[in-house]
């Protein structure tokens, strides 16, 4: 018997249409989502300049081939590279997830939206000093922080409901997606040219999960999403000097995303694109911690003056949280790197419990090499508390609950420590932005002289002024 293949070229994908129409027809009017855009922006820039202080990020960061510069190009901030936007954006991509210490979303599928600002921030900067030079108008920081909230919808909904994970993927997929949308308008790119590069965002060699997970856990999960969003980044530019697309990217029988990569499931839009994502996205405020965790650590950190000079006489430490945590982060057995650290439950909840802090000093040898957290480790037993579950992913909710209990061989016991909302949580923003504010002061300083640090922290401060600001003007305030 023989079988005929149709050779009629199909309509896009209704995934690719509906994200070409958000990103080029929908217009932003919520307040709150770019005030949070602009905190977004600044703590997003401060992990950077936090991670330069680490040589293990700063060995991946300058031009490919060394003592290249492109005149025009994109500035690496408090780097003094200025670089093509594909290498600008792993670049600041690199620099920003390096430390895992910025926001974060929840749900199906986990990431951080923040990634996508490698991308935004390379090909904004590389247009504005090409239009500024040439005498015309640059783009402004309003059109970075809309694009910020596109990309962050665009990631955050695809994973409310679709966990790549669960099928051995990385969530930096949806990186690669979502820069490759906005970024293909902020070059001027038709709509049309856009679902070309979004179908060849879907159909490219999508990362695995490997570096993420015990036994492999390691650095690349510090730079795949500077790799993600500098790939999209390639990928609009082909596209927009006319390279094809592939309309049935997903849904093509035998050989499309779904039956090859997501076991023959289409994808679930749980909601229309709009601004719900940086609306309720999530700040690692407190501890440049693997989300799932912060809460265990603030619990621990409150149980930290009980268990002072009391390591023996503990019998067990319960962990009480929720099933991605589990998935995730409960982790047993040595660990190799600081990669491996940042993503052990039981590690952050132990240096939490012994030193009262967490910072990521903590995830280097020098530290890891107490043995205090080892001993503490093995007393701890993860479980799972179903409500933690549900409450989760209820997305009126979105909790992130985790409780620390720990019980001495006498007998005794603490309180049952709980906390369900971490400070960077929606639910704690009032409280969380004086925070962030002097997080990200104190990142910058760690970089800058005063003075210069002082003029960053102004205008960053100033939304009207800074949403008004050339973004090659704002880039040259990181230069060193």
């Amino acid at each position: 018997m023989t079988f005929h293949t149709s050779n009629i070229r199909p309509e896009p994908d209704q995934v690719l249409l509906d994200i070409a129409d958000y990103v080029y027809d929908f217009d932003i009017h919520s307040d709150e989502a770019y005030q949070t855009a602009r905190l977004c922006l600044m703590d997003t820039l401060g992990c950077g300049l936090l991670a330069l202080r680490y040589p293990e990020c700063t060995k991946h960061l300058g031009p490919i081939v060394p003592g290249t510069v492109v005149p025009l190009g994109a500035k690496v901030p408090g780097t003094p590279y200025q670089l093509d936007p594909v290498a600008a954006a792993f670049n600041i991509g690199c620099m920003i997830r390096w430390l895992d210490y910025n926001d974060t979303w929840l749900a199906a599928e986990w990431g951080h939206p923040s990634d996508n600002l490698g991308g935004i921030l390379a090909v904004a900067d590389y247009i504005s000093r090409k239009s500024a030079a040439e005498g015309g108008a640059p783009l402004t920081m309003k059109n970075v922080l809309t694009s910020m909230i596109k990309a962050h919808e665009i990631q955050g909904v695809l994973a409310l409901e679709n966990s790549f994970n669960r099928v051995g993927l990385d969530h930096v997929l949806l990186v690669k997606v979502a820069s490759t949308a906005v970024v293909t308008q902020l070059l001027g790119g038709s709509k049309e040219e856009m679902i070309n590069a979004v179908s060849n965002a879907w159909i490219d060699g999508q990362a695995l999960r490997t570096y993420r997970h015990a036994p492999n856990t390691g650095s690349r999960k510090s730079w795949a999403a500077g790799d993600a969003t500098s790939r999209a980044v390639h990928l609009s530019l082909m596209a927009i000097k006319g390279e094809m697309g592939y309309p049935s990217a997903l849904t093509a029988k035998t050989w499309g995303f779904y039956d090859v990569l997501f076991n023959g499931n289409e994808l679930k839009l749980q909601r229309s694109y709009g601004s719900y994502v940086m609306e309720n996205v999530l700040f690692k405020i407190s501890y440049p911690a693997e989300f799932h965790a912060q809460t265990a650590v603030e619990c621990a950190i409150q149980l930290y003056p009980e268990v002072q000079g009391r390591w023996d006489d503990i019998d067990r430490i319960v962990l009480t949280t929720h099933e991605s945590a589990i998935r995730i982060i409960d982790k047993q057995g040595p660990l190799h790197n600081p990669a491996d650290r940042d993503h052990c439950l039981q590690y952050m909840v132990a240096v939490g419990l012994i030193y009262g802090e967490l910072t990521a000093d903590h995830y280097e040898d020098a530290i890891a090499g107490d043995p205090r957290i080892d001993m503490l480790r093995e007393k701890m037993i993860a479980i799972e508390d179903p409500r933690y579950s549900k409450e989760y992913h209820e997305p009126d909710l979105r909790s992130i609950s985790n409780a620390v209990q720990i019980f001495f061989k006498d007998g005794s016991s603490t309180k049952k420590t709980e906390a369900a909302f971490p400070v960077g949580h929606r639910r704690r923003r009032t409280e969380g932005i004086p925070l962030l504010e002097q997080k990200f002061a104190a990142n910058v300083a760690t970089r800058f002289p005063r003075k210069q640090a002082q003029a960053i922290m102004e205008l960053c401060l100033n939304h009207q002024k800074l949403e008004g600001t050339p973004v090659h003007q704002f880039m040259d305030r990181f230069a060193l």
